[in-house]
């Protein structure tokens, strides 16, 4: 299925918040030391959500907040990843793109879970009208009382890469890393003279941004003694992520993608063409050369739903969260809205557990290719 957009049309709709227990403020990381101050519970379990293509202007579709509080209260997870495509190209001003974000940020900050959130491609559409660039909206994010960004690597292409250390449940060593990469927007008109028709025009990680996983890695490893198990999240997909659904490079048969399943233990849904960027980033290579990535998860084709294990590293999208954007078309259009789950248990070897897909479809939440768009959440002062 090809890419599509969705233009909401105007409308109202009422939302009630529902808010879970409040947990005591986290401390933001010391960048410096690399300090964790997240640690796994007491039963040495710990768990991540990830939400991505929240994709949604100020007036955001209000089942799209319904999803995450749904998910938020039944999963009660200990940190959110939000993976790009936090917002769309709608606003038109400064204020409706922080209104915009809020809205997706509120529902953590309400229950006060620890979160942090990377950059997609959609992200700054509207920032020739607004002003408000991705430097502003991570400055935006750091301001929250729940937020766990940091200002991210200096002199590395994008905005905000970082890692998140998870310290053991006796809070006295690193025994998970959380990866956050901006994986960029579009590829340039030309490089060298050459345009990029026939090819993809999404953008791609950049070798700086290989090389600084590469050190950081190391350096982690170096600290900790040991390499410290971990999961990467990324926007845009890697060319693996392809290469994983048909176990082949060129050919894309069904015959090979049977094939592919009994190979790399394929689970989940693939309903449109994998979009990566026109070049192959290296990033797989120097993940398997470094051997602490467990599973490398993105968001952008928001109907693919699709894990497995490709060469020891498990690939995988998060299902698109948001109901603002396009889906799977008709009367299914919003059946693949979700969320994915990642448990991690520190007694396990590698400590990621397992990890599933949650719809919103299991949850009662209309599915009707509706507008439902609402009024703004109240901005925090």
């Amino acid at each position: 299925m090809d890419r599509r957009s969705v233009i909401k049309a105007g409308g109202a709709g009422a939302l009630a918040m529902t808010v879970g227990s409040v947990v005591p403020p986290v401390a933001r990381a010391d960048e410096a030391s690399g300090a964790a101050p997240l640690r796994f519970n007491r039963d040495g379990k710990f768990k991540i959500v990830q939400f991505n293509d929240t994709q949604d202007d100020h007036r955001i579709d209000r089942r799209t907040i319904e999803l995450m509080n749904r998910v938020l209260d039944s999963e009660r997870p200990d940190l959110v990843v939000l993976v790009g495509d936090n917002i769309n190209g709608g606003p038109n001003t400064e204020l409706e793109a922080k209104q915009a974000l809020n809205n997706v940020i509120q529902p953590m900050e309400r229950r006060g879970i620890p979160w942090a959130a990377t950059f997609g491609n959609h992200d700054e559409d509207s920032t020739p009208r607004t002003g408000f660039d991705e430097t502003d909206m991570l400055r935006f994010f750091r301001a929250y009382q729940h937020n766990m960004n940091t200002a991210g690597a200096k002199d590395v292409t994008g905005t905000g890469n970082m890692n998140l250390l998870i310290n053991d449940s006796r809070g006295g060593k690193p025994a998970f890393n959380v990866w956050l990469l901006d994986s960029g927007r579009y590829a340039p008109k030309q490089i060298a003279g050459q345009d990029f028709a026939g090819y993809p025009t999404w953008d791609w990680l950049r070798a700086d941004q290989v090389r600084w996983y590469l050190d950081a890695s190391e350096k982690l490893e170096r600290r900790a003694g040991a390499a410290v198990p971990s999961l990467m999240f990324l926007h845009i997909c890697l060319w693996e992520h392809r290469f994983m659904w048909f176990a082949s490079v060129d050919s894309r048969t069904d015959g090979d993608h049977a094939r592919a399943v009994e190979k790399h233990s394929i689970l989940g849904e693939r309903n449109e063409d994998e979009c990566p960027g026109p070049f192959n980033s290296g990033m797989f290579s120097a993940i398997q050369h470094r051997g602490d990535v467990r599973g490398v998860f993105c968001g952008h084709d928001h109907i693919n739903t699709y894990m497995g294990n490709y060469y020891g590293v498990l690939l995988g999208y998060g299902p698109g969260t948001g109901f603002g954007t396009y889906g799977l078309g008709g009367e299914a259009n919003h059946h693949v809205r979700g969320a994915r789950v990642f448990n991690l248990d520190e007694n396990v070897d590698g400590v990621l557990a397992e990890t599933h897909n949650l719809f919103a479809k299991d949850y009662g939440i209309d599915m009707s290719n509706t507008d439902q768009s609402m009024d703004p959440l109240p901005l925090p002062r």
